[in-house]
């Protein structure tokens, strides 16, 4: 029988907020139904939003995090393809933030005029002038919190965006809890892996690009867990085998 404390585990993926049956399909089609299946979709890749420059220091393209004064709304004419755009500025220049199909009564109440906000995303230089297209995140300068300074990326399948599997992933892993070792403390010390616990959370909150290599500690033990259960779960079936 399964032990109470891996329920939570094989919970199906609907059990976890914003998790609906078309989510969970599109889950199911990728990953697995169950709440451990996610626990295995580790991050790609990672966006760091911890540089936070001035105007006048970003020299090429990069993802930024940035506090500006919001100036004037430029919005585009009824029925015209020309882009929205809010400038803004800090100390030291000015930037342009662009909307496409941007719904301008939305756009004013995210950056109201003359009020200073917290914005995240990829800076361009376009003909001199900084701009930012459709910023990741609009945030009050007091909210910062909110926003991850590492934020995992995550493989994903049509019909579910990147932030929406970053929320999902979390509310999997918030279902953690520490489980007795299983590997000999010998084997652990030697190879200063952490406790599975540690390496979940650890692959799934990487604070940079050597957190996503496969031989970096968490990985690794995840990894030898794997490959143990996969052995000792061969050596199970051929002696039941055996029996028959």
């Amino acid at each position: 029988m399964r032990p109470e404390i891996l329920y939570p585990f094989f919970a199906d993926t609907i059990s976890l907020p914003g998790v609906g049956g078309r989510i969970a399909t599109l889950l199911e089609k990728i990953i697995g139904r169950r709440v451990l299946d996610l626990f295995w979709h580790f991050p790609v890749d990672i966006i760091d939003r911890r540089n936070s420059p001035l105007l006048a220091d970003i020299k090429y393209d990069q993802i930024v995090t940035l506090q500006v004064t919001v100036d004037q709304h430029d919005a585009a004419p009824r029925g015209s393809k020309r882009p929205y755009r809010v400038w803004c500025h800090d100390d030291t220049g000015k930037l342009q933030l662009i909307f496409f199909h941007g719904r301008g009564d939305y756009i004013l109440r995210q950056l109201p005029e003359g009020e200073v906000r917290l914005i995240s995303g990829k800076v361009e230089v376009f003909n001199g002038q900084h701009q930012m297209n459709h910023p990741d995140y609009i945030l009050l300068p007091e909210k910062r919190d909110e926003m991850p300074g590492v934020e995992p990326i995550y493989p994903l399948t049509a019909g579910i965006s990147g932030k929406v599997m970053a929320k999902i992933v979390r509310g999997a892993i918030e279902r953690l809890v520490v489980l007795p070792e299983w590997q000999d403390k010998t084997l652990i010390d030697r190879e200063s892996w952490p406790t599975w616990f540690e390496a979940m959370n650890q692959v799934h909150q990487p604070t940079g690009p050597d957190d996503l290599l496969l031989n970096s500690p968490a990985r690794q033990r995840l990894a030898y867990d794997e490959f143990l259960a996969s052995q000792l779960a061969l050596e199970i079936m051929r002696r039941q085998s055996r029996k028959k």
